[in-house]
């Protein structure tokens, strides 16, 4: 492992490292069906186990104790961008979505983490974040859906601010999505999903682990069971070996479970969050089974070792806040959870680096954003309540509102349409908005959005919005424009009005949805078994 690979090769999963770095890494293949259990939560479930623990073992140990837990979790700011996404707007009943993101740190910063995998070379710089997962609840807490990102995939990172420094790291147009958490830390992870969900998908928390604590974890329970159809030995990569069938593994092999690529399915990313996700179910089931009231020694283990492992935003950071999470997301009957990979394709630029596929990703990120269940099994819609806070700021005249339009009708995939702004422009123009013009700026592989700089002008970016049909959500402040700004992007190639959007009721075939009553062992790749 090499120090100039840091950027572009690290391949790393839930709190682990590198395991395999340089070229042929992508993230091609889907997966086979993953081990669950209607006794057990999906994705997160492990996590509402452990911190239900951490409540009950409170509760016999007294408040220093509470406080004592309290205290290891650690804490950073949600979001380090210039602008979050609006909350969604509650339901009929009142109810709103929350959104959850789950970051593996491959942090070699201390003398356990670089002993449990990666080079000397590593330490000392910025941790990357190659697990990222949106785990989205619904508003009805009627289902969940955990929407993992491969590590490979190239996608725009905003400008991040870092707190502790004040260091500005200006945006990237295109860059490997681990690399969001080397630029101020978590909370740029949460700014880029930001943007990768066009600013429709508000995040409301993250929670973030390193190495050490995925061992703690698997230690504390007394091992997690997992499964493969052949004896399989990841012999280039991660060391794991085992024999086919079920194995309970503990420690340093847990984390090799986590970080292998080389020996599952097809040795790219994609098959490696299959891995990962099994591993989260077993470890539910785990949990549900261990922590109970009447093994206390276990129960303080697991308290210390998932406290110990969790690094949470600012509004999330007590036992009381974590467990009032989870008991919301234990609401949601097992058979209802489900969990998938953003559909991704090779990149024309690069046969090695993936990109979000067009249109099949799109797809899943439209039902994230209108809160539609990935199990094909829609309850009966509920029309959305107004926003408690509405904008105060009025809108002026249109003639009066000055516009600037950017073409960024460009993507990785797509070449610009010649002229776009212009025919924009000329729309507005028509509609009253006399002050629009064409903006130069580079915008390629922006979505369509409107933003402005201050409070003040937000009534006039919502009117331009309205004009053209543009839905509210893609209007949001920021400090990189100096006035109402249009952006037209790949998403609205042609016509007068922004294309309307339907929420999809199913997700492509391309995402591989594993639904929660499903079985199964990992498929192990051809030329890793012994």
């Amino acid at each position: 492992m090499t120090d100039s690979s840091v950027h572009t090769e690290a391949a790393v999963t839930p709190a682990t490292g590198p395991e395999g770095q340089g070229k042929g890494e992508d993230g091609r293949g889907r997966g086979p069906r993953q081990r669950s259990s209607r006794r057990a939560g999906r994705i997160l479930r492990w996590s509402a186990a452990s911190l239900a623990v951490l409540v009950l073992g409170t509760a016999g140990a007294g408040y220093f104790y509470y406080e004592h837990l309290n205290h290891n979790i650690k804490k950073a700011r949600l979001n380090l961008g210039d602008s979050a996404a609006p909350e969604a707007a509650p339901n009929a009943a009142g109810q709103t979505p929350l959104n959850i993101l789950l970051i593996g740190s491959d942090s070699r910063n201390t003398a356990r983490n670089l002993k449990l995998g990666g080079s000397r070379d590593d330490v000392g710089r910025p941790p990357l974040a190659d697990v990222q997962m949106l785990v989205h609840l619904s508003a009805d807490r009627t289902n969940m859906s955990v929407v993992s990102l491969p590590r490979d995939t190239m996608i725009p990172i905003p400008k991040c601010t870092d707190p502790k420094n004040g260091h500005v790291y200006d945006a990237l147009p295109l860059a490997m999505a681990n690399r969001s958490l080397e630029r101020g830390g978590p909370g740029c992870t949460v700014a880029a999903w930001t943007e990768l969900t066009h600013h429709q998908v508000h995040i409301d928390h993250f929670m973030m682990v390193d190495f050490s604590g995925v061992v703690d974890m698997a230690d504390a329970i007394g091992g997690v069971p997992v499964c493969v159809d052949q004896n399989v030995w990841s012999r280039h990569g991660s060391g794991l070996k085992l024999r086919k069938g079920e194995t309970r593994v503990t420690g340093v092999q847990a984390l090799q479970w986590l970080r292998t690529r080389y020996g599952f399915e097809d040795g790219t990313d994609i098959g490696r969050t299959h891995a990962q996700h099994m591993y989260m179910n077993s470890m539910a089931r785990e949990l549900r089974k261990n922590a109970r009231i009447d093994k206390p020694a276990q129960m303080r283990a697991l308290a210390e070792a998932a406290t110990k492992a969790l690094t949470v935003d600012d509004g999330l950071g007590t036992i009381k806040k974590l467990y009032d999470l989870m008991g919301e997301m234990q609401k949601v009957p097992t058979e209802r959870i489900t969990t998938t990979t953003l559909p991704v394709v090779e990149w024309p630029q690069d046969p090695d680096r993936r990109i979000p596929a067009p249109g099949d990703a799109e797809q899943v990120l439209s039902m994230i954003i209108g809160d539609a269940p990935m199990d094909g099994r829609a309850s009966t819609p509920k029309p959305a309540q107004q926003p408690q806070d509405p904008s105060q700021d009025t809108a002026a005249a249109q003639a009066d509102i000055a516009v600037q339009v950017r073409n960024g009708t460009g993507s990785a995939t797509l070449a610009q349409v010649p002229g776009r702004a212009g025919a924009v422009v000329q729309v507005l123009q028509g509609k009253g908005f006399t002050r629009a013009v064409q903006d130069g700026t580079a915008a390629s592989g922006a979505d369509t959005s409107v933003q402005f700089p201050s409070a003040d002008l937000e009534g006039d970016a919502q009117a331009v919005a309205e004009a053209l049909g543009i839905p509210s959500g893609r209007v949001h402040q920021s400090t990189g424009v100096s006035g109402v700004t249009l952006t037209v992007g790949a998403d609205w190639r042609t016509g007068d009005a922004y294309p309307k959007t339907v929420t999809p009721d199913r997700p492509p075939a391309s995402a591989a949805v594993q639904h929660g009553d499903e079985v199964g062992c990992m498929k192990v790749q051809k030329g890793y078994t012994w």
